[in-house]
């Protein structure tokens, strides 16, 4: 038996077991099994490998898509720079890191960029963000980081924010937790009434569709779209390269 799974903590939510699951069964695949690996701590990962000789690969999820860096004995495979994996390899013992959240992004953030959408906003600087900004940067736009509070790595804080700045960045992505189930009714503090129909606004989250960042902006006539192609897109691509080594 095959087994692959996901880390990540918490993961009681977590999407990926049950479409793994239901694409082995759909597609008949007899010989794999995929299951959810919650890790209080990410070092952690090696006993769960000592004690699961069979795993052949595994997504990485929130809150260790930068700290699993550490454990990965070949990261040649990610962009460099990116320094964010979310799909390990496992080969005779040796872990290989990949980054299928930046094909998943892309694929799905153009579907609806206009010409027009030339700067970002990207809120948060965890693992996902760190994929969503190379993606941007490839595509040729222009983006800041908003964090709660500033750092090497951001531009503004929330409360920085006012008419101006989202009215020069017409796309804002979240790539934070915020508003993701169970905690429904959060969201990132912006200030919505500046948004218009020029905005594009897209989120990672996928639990709730509809989360109320992207009810925020469709009431002001934005753009939206959540994370649950982008999802599907990298889970499809982490399959692409566990079948394929």
């Amino acid at each position: 038996m095959k087994r692959f799974g996901v880390i990540g903590y918490p993961l009681s939510h977590s999407f990926s077991p049950g479409y793994f699951r239901e694409k082995f069964k759909k597609e008949r695949i007899k010989d794999c099994s995929y299951d959810a690996y919650p890790l209080e701590t990410i070092d952690k990962l090696p006993s769960l490998l000592q004690s699961i000789p069979e795993l052949q690969g595994l997504n990485v999820t929130i809150p260790y898509k930068q700290s699993v860096y550490k454990y990965l004995d070949d990261t040649s495979a990610i962009p460099p720079g990116l320094n964010s994996c979310n799909t390990i390899s496992i080969q005779q013992g040796k872990l290989y890191g990949f980054n299928t959240d930046v094909i998943g992004f892309e694929l799905s953030f153009k579907k609806k960029l206009k010409p027009y959408h030339k700067a970002a906003l990207v809120l948060g600087n965890g693992g996902a963000a760190a994929a969503v900004c190379f993606v941007l940067e490839t595509l040729g736009i222009s983006f800041k980081i908003v964090s709660r509070a500033l750092h090497k790595g951001s531009t503004y804080t929330y409360a920085d924010l006012n008419a101006s700045i989202i009215e020069e960045n017409q796309v804002i992505i979240n790539t934070t937790p915020l508003g993701m189930f169970p905690n429904v009714d959060d969201y990132p503090p912006l200030p919505y009434e500046f948004i218009s129909s020029g905005h594009y606004l897209f989120d990672l989250i996928y639990n709730p569709e509809k989360t109320v960042f992207l009810q925020k902006g469709e009431q002001h006539g934005a753009l939206i779209q959540n994370g649950m192609e982008m999802l599907i897109l990298q889970a499809e691509e982490s399959w692409k390269i566990w079948k394929s080594r």
